[in-house]
């Protein structure tokens, strides 16, 4: 059966993750906005193989979904604990990060109370029709068990595209994580994988970040001392903090967001990779927390059976026998190759951005590019199209999938709710939700002035 909903909505929006939520909630809050968001997904879950417990978010409750653009919003996660007449523990607890898990179950309130929010619809492909000046949406509802169950067609003015990011397994290691019979996971599914890895005499942890080193402590405080049967290896040369310091974080505001996106495309494609410990380092908690565990394990004398070593690159892998997995290293620092044999490897690589060129095939003949090949998206988040579709108002804009352009905060959490007031404030031609001029001490970039010879400030002199 095909159902085609002909009363075009102002904004559909293609995923429900945080990002398309936050725009959810944030939209509505705007009189006369018709909106909806497909997910074909038939709940929310947010990273549910990585809610280890006692793990929290990197950025403070305040990033939650509306707050940042709109402090009085029902949705915030001050209100979430006013429903679950939680206000007052969470006061006394004095937790500026809140637990991963309890950031689940807000975003699953939020999913769950919005009357425009979908879950169990594909989106299958998105078309312009260029007779009638929208795009035409074509999905399918899933039922309970995840089947086909009808076809529909839906017509939009403007499309919200929040498809996240998908686990990134490294090549060398891509058919082994493909066998069912051998525990190589993505630390996406560690939680799932939890107990048969325990049962393991030999685990190694591959990857520098936050997920590697929760998936870490966690697996050496479940294993008993001098039997604990850890290596933890890693590109990076250190098991580094991530930045975290006042100024440092001022690289995750708007203002930094604007002056990213006024450089030239080759600067921002050298700059991304340098940006690593912004994003790619442990929390200082963590790395106390797993350095404390070691050092305790040394109190009766001896070292733990845990070995790690950066700097270390996985050059392929294999099987040996039906339990062990046989992995060859290389150090660059070093020059040397050795062979490592373990009987499980949890790969906290991280995510990739999810291309966006299959879904929006059929727009390809209309999509502006860079010189990489990559869509061109402009300040608002708004992808560039040929004048016959940007010219009629219609707009496709971005969640997270515009690090390219936008810079290193692109898949923070902390810029959800600026990033929606700003596309909300674009596709309605007002600003229902006011944004400050400035958001940062630091001043990014130099801005052309004159300055006259008496007035200049110490300290700058221009030629």
């Amino acid at each position: 059966m095909t159902t085609t909903d002909d009363q075009p909505f102002d904004l559909l929006g293609i995923g429900i993750g945080p990002f398309n939520l936050s725009l959810a909630a944030l939209a509505d809050g705007i009189p006369d906005l018709r909106t909806a968001f497909y997910d074909q997904r038939l709940a929310f879950h947010w990273h549910p193989g990585l809610l280890i417990e006692g793990t929290t978010l990197q950025v403070p409750f305040l990033a939650d979904l509306v707050t940042l653009a709109d402090p009085a919003s029902p949705w915030s996660f001050l209100n979430y604990l006013r429903t679950r007449d939680r206000l007052f523990p969470f006061y006394f607890a004095e937790r500026f990060h809140i637990q991963r898990a309890e950031y689940d179950a807000y975003c699953r309130w939020v999913a769950e109370a919005l009357p425009t929010t979908h879950f169990g619809h594909q989106v299958d492909t998105v078309r312009w029709n260029p007779g009638r000046a929208l795009f035409e949406v074509d999905h399918t509802q899933l039922d309970a068990h995840g089947e086909a169950e009808a076809l529909g067609r839906t017509y939009t003015r403007n499309l919200a595209v929040g498809i996240g990011t998908a686990p990134y397994v490294p090549e060398p290691l891509r058919l082994l994580a493909e066998a069912p019979t051998v525990p190589v996971i993505h630390s996406a599914d560690y939680l799932k994988q939890r107990e048969r890895l325990l049962g393991t005499p030999h685990i190694t942890i591959v990857g520098s970040g936050q997920s590697g080193a929760e998936v870490f402590l966690d697996l050496l405080r479940a294993r008993p001392a001098g039997r604990e049967g850890l290596t933890w290896i890693a590109r990076t040369p250190a098991f580094a903090p991530m930045e975290y310091s006042k100024l440092g974080l001022e690289q995750f505001t708007p203002d930094y967001a604007h002056f990213f996106h006024g450089l030239a495309e080759p600067v921002r494609d050298q700059l991304v990779p340098q940006q690593w410990q912004l994003h790619k380092g442990i929390d200082h908690d963590t790395i106390n927390a797993i350095h404390d565990e070691l050092y305790r394990r040394t109190l009766d004398g001896g070292w733990p059976d845990a070995t790690l070593t950066p700097g270390v690159t996985v050059r392929t892998a294999g099987r040996m026998g039906a339990h062990v997995i046989e992995l060859h290293l290389e150090h660059e620092q070093q020059a040397t190759r050795t062979r490592l044999t373990t009987n499980a490897v949890v790969l906290a690589t991280g995510y990739r951005e999810r291309p966006l060129d299959q879904l929006l095939a059929p727009l390809d003949p209309y999509l502006r590019r860079d010189a990489a090949g990559r869509p061109r998206v402009g300040p608002d988040h708004r992808l560039l199209f040929d004048p016959a579709v940007q010219d009629t108002g219609a707009s496709i804009y971005v969640q997270n999938a515009d690090r390219h352009s936008h810079g290193v905060g692109a898949p923070d959490l902390g810029l959800a709710a600026w990033r929606s007031a700003v596309i909300l404030n674009a596709l309605t031609g007002r600003d229902p939700y006011p944004l400050p001029a400035r958001t940062a001490f630091t001043t990014f970039g130099l801005q052309a002035a004159t300055v006259s010879a008496y007035a200049r400030p110490a300290g700058i002199h221009g030629s």
